[in-house]
C-alpha cells in the first residue's frame, strides 16, 4: 500500500530523514514545528508544514496528541512517521491514530503496549521463561515504599523509565542516600520526553555489553530480522556507535564480500 500523503510527527534531522525517504519515494510529505522551531531546518525542509502545540512548550508541542491528528486530517495526511523518541512508542498515539482512519507508521497499539513498555516486555520474557534481572513493577509514588522495594531488589540499581529510550530518566543507584530524590529527577525527565513519568528499578548490571537484534514486521505477516549489532559505546546511556557484522552476513549470504564492504 502506498501512501498519499504522509505527516511527520518530529523535528529536526529525525524530521529531515523521513522527509527525504518520502521524497525518494514521491510521496509527499508534511512537517509539524512548535512555536520556537518556526525558523528551524525541517519547517522548510518539506512544502507543506504546519505550528502545533499553541501555547506549549517545545517538547510538549511535540506530545500534543490530538493537534497532530487535527493537521494530519486538515492536510489530508494518510499517514503518520512519529520518527523516533517523543510519540514513536505511545501505543495512545498509535490507537488515536487508528480511530482517526489514519495509518501509524510502526507497531500496533497492542504490540507496543507490550514491548513498548519495559516492565511489560520482562513480564512477556519472564512468561517464555527467558532469564531476567531482578526488577521491582513501576515505583508507587510514596517515598517509604520506594525504599522498600529498592531494598528487596539490592544495590545497586540501575533507575529506568518504563516507555521510551534514549537513556532519558535513566539513572544509577548506588544506595538509598540519593534513592528518592533520582526518582523524583528521572520521573520530571520522562514525563518531559514521553509524555508519561513511569518508572522502576532494575538490578544494575556493571561493564555489561549492549547487544541487539532488530526485527522487522509487516500488516502481511512477513517478519525478518537485521542480524546482531554490538551497542555498547554508551555515553549517558545512550549508543554512540552501533557496530552491525556486515562482512559475516554478506559472506552468509552472497559467499563473499564486494569491493569496499567490511564491519560496519
Amino acid at each position: 500500500m502506498m501512501f498519499k500523503k504522509i505527516l511527520v510527527a518530529n523535528r529536526s534531522e529525525i524530521a529531515i530523514r523521513v522527509f527525504r525517504a518520502a521524497h525518494e519515494l514521491h510521496i509527499p510529505s508534511v512537517g509539524i514545528y512548535s512555536a520556537e522551531d518556526r525558523l528551524t531546518l525541517h519547517r522548510f525542509s518539506t512544502r507543506e508544514s504546519y505550528r502545533v502545540g499553541e501555547g506549549k512548550g517545545p517538547i510538549e508541542a511535540y506530545l500534543d496528541m490530538e493537534d497532530i491528528i487535527r493537521v494530519a486530517k486538515l492536510s489530508g495526511a494518510d499517514a503518520i512517521h512519529p520518527g523516533y523518541g517523543f510519540l514513536s512508542e505511545n501505543p495512545d498515539f498509535a490507537h488515536l491514530c487508528a480511530e482517526s482512519g489514519i495509518t501509524f507508521i510502526g507497531p500496533p497499539p497492542e504490540i507496543m503496549r507490550r514491548l513498548g513498555n519495559k516492565v511489560e516486555a520482562r513480564r512477556l520474557a519472564i512468561e517464555a521463561d527467558v532469564p531476567v534481572m531482578p526488577a521491582t513493577d513501576p515505583l508507587p509514588h510514596e517515598g517509604t515504599e520506594i525504599t522498600r522495594l529498592a531494598s528487596e531488589v539490592g544495590y545497586p540499581l540501575m533507575l529506568k523509565a518504563s516507555w521510551g529510550g534514549g537513556g532519558r530518566g535513566m539513572r544509577v543507584i548506588e544506595d538509598e542516600s540519593d534513592l528518592l530524590e533520582q526518582v523524583a529527577a528521572a520521573r520530571r525527565e520522562a514525563l518531559a520526553a514521553f509524555g508519561n513519568d513511569e518508572v522502576y528499578l532494575e538490578k544494575l548490571v556493571r561493564n555489561a555489553r549492549h547487544v541487539e537484534v532488530q526485527i522487522m514486521g509487516d500488516s502481511h505477516g512477513q517478519v525478518v530480522h537485521l542480524f546482531e549489532r554490538d551497542c555498547t559505546v554508551q555515553r549517558r546511556h545512550q549508543k554512540i556507535v552501533e557496530r552491525a557484522a556486515v562482512r559475516g552476513v554478506l559472506q552468509r549470504r552472497y559467499g563473499r564480500v564486494p569491493a569496499g564492504r567490511g564491519h560496519g
